[in-house]
């Protein structure tokens, strides 16, 4: 029996006693016509109550049916952004997935997702090389279904092909990810902070034997950008070997190991016993050279220490004070030049770019190029610009020449410096007297693929 005949049945029962004591109340005898018209007022009332129930029910099956939509569409977004383990919820919105994980919040493209896939068929793990070729991934591809577990993120492309992520690699190699890290760790000084940290030298037998010892060193080098070898014989020699156990020497037009006194046999002003200002080398090549090598192998003379400078520092004082005088010195382009014009040596070199080189995502400076002597005319800026760069490059300038930033340091046999020349400035005091100094230059690339083997970030 449904409900509406249960209903008819209940209001026929109940009411309908009710209605011929309500007929007799008014004085009727309970004759056929009173009766008739009791159940003519019963059935009246029992059809109302009906319609009436119908449109309630008909109402309470809509709402209920507006629920379970609501609760489906509800569900089917929260497949994608319910919680799925403790510190990791996600979901694929038009354009991009959404993750939220340990606390850091990254956006990744479709097409991202689908052209860094590590599977076997995509990404060949023994080279560490792409198999995928990019260009034939659909620039409007979406994944087709999506889960995680606890480490993994697990996406169903339209071909069926899935690819897995470990969460803790998508949020290193996100864009967010890489915004709030260094891309190499640092420690920022001046000649105070350099001092007390009291940085130990390497010793020469050990660096040149011991992995741990060299990885200490480099470990120094990567977070200060100078570090020192003790105890080296003092020969061209010797300092060649030590130099290899870093990285592969860069050969420039001043020569593989160079050896000189100031004999001014080349058009440099270094070639001198005059002062030299603090500076970057070779700010005059596309790629100046990264790393600089020093040993004296005899001074006999007073005068000759050598000015270190952190350029690091004093950029990072200009972006705090002025950030409008760091963004002109990272973003204008600046030429410096070399023009030498001896009977043994001609050589011509021009170099263009800004004074201060950053990564666009996080705005680190990974290489200052100043160098007052090699600056050639500036004819690459826009005359409305000129004198806001010179404003932003004397600021600079005034923190590099601060007195506390200075660390003098007076190089003697057996001490061999390594210097970042991406990152510290060097210069020194005149002297007097016959000084022999011998170095070199190294490949950036490959003193810290160096580092990078002995397990250091770099």
């Amino acid at each position: 029996m449904n409900i509406k005949q249960q209903l008819f049945n209940t209001v026929e029962s109940e009411d309908l006693g009710a209605c011929v004591d309500t007929s007799r109340a008014h004085g009727h005898n309970g004759g056929d016509e009173a009766q008739e018209s009791v159940k003519f007022r019963i059935r009246f009332i029992t059809m109302t109550l009906i319609r009436m129930f119908t449109r309630l029910s008909g109402y309470v099956h809509l709402k209920q049916g507006l629920e379970c939509l609501g609760s489906s569409s509800q569900s089917k977004r929260l497949q994608h952004t319910a919680t799925h383990s403790s510190s990791c919820n996600y979901q694929l919105l038009p354009d991009c997935l959404e993750l939220n994980y340990g606390g850091l919040v990254m956006h990744f493209d479709y097409v991202w997702l689908r052209d860094h896939c590590r599977s076997a068929s995509c990404y060949n793990s023994k080279t560490n090389q792409r198999n995928l070729d990019t260009a034939s991934i659909d620039l409007n591809i979406k994944p087709s279904k999506s889960r995680v577990d606890e480490n993994n993120l697990f996406l169903t492309w339209p071909d069926g092909h899935i690819t897995r992520y470990n969460l803790t690699w998508l949020a290193q190699n996100s864009y967010e990810g890489q915004k709030r890290s260094a891309m190499q760790p640092r420690i920022l000084w001046n000649a105070d902070i350099y001092s007390s940290a009291k940085v130990p030298s390497a010793s020469w037998d050990k660096f040149m034997s011991c992995d741990e010892e060299l990885k200490n060193f480099l470990n120094s080098f990567l977070l200060y950008g100078i570090a020192f070898v003790e105890g080296v014989p003092p020969t061209v020699e010797a300092t060649e070997t030590a130099t290899h156990r870093v990285s592969l020497i860069r050969e420039t037009m001043y020569g593989r190991m160079w050896n000189f006194t100031s004999d001014f046999s080349r058009g440099d002003t270094a070639y001198t016993k005059l002062a030299l200002d603090r500076h970057t080398d070779t700010s005059y090549f596309q790629e100046p050279c990264g790393i600089q090598v020093f040993h004296c192998l005899r001074h006999e003379g007073t005068g000759g220490r050598t000015l270190l400078v952190d350029g690091f520092h004093a950029a990072d004082a200009v972006l705090k004070q002025t950030p409008e005088n760091f963004a002109l010195l990272s973003h204008v382009p600046i030429k410096h030049e070399y023009v030498e014009n001896l009977s043994e040596h001609r050589n011509h070199m021009i170099g263009i770019g800004p004074v201060l080189n950053v990564y666009p995502w996080n705005n680190e400076v990974y290489m200052i190029r100043y160098n007052n002597y090699d600056r050639s005319v500036i004819n690459t800026v826009p005359h409305d610009m000129v004198r806001r760069w010179y404003v932003a490059h004397r600021q600079l300038s005034a923190e590099l020449r601060r007195p506390e930033n200075e660390l003098w340091v007076k190089l003697k046999p057996g001490k061999v410096l390594f210097i970042d020349n991406w990152r510290v400035l060097h210069g020194r005091e005149s002297f007097t007297g016959l000084r022999q100094l011998c170095g070199c230059y190294l490949t950036r690339d490959d003193v810290l693929n160096t580092a990078r083997s002995l397990g250091l970030q770099a």
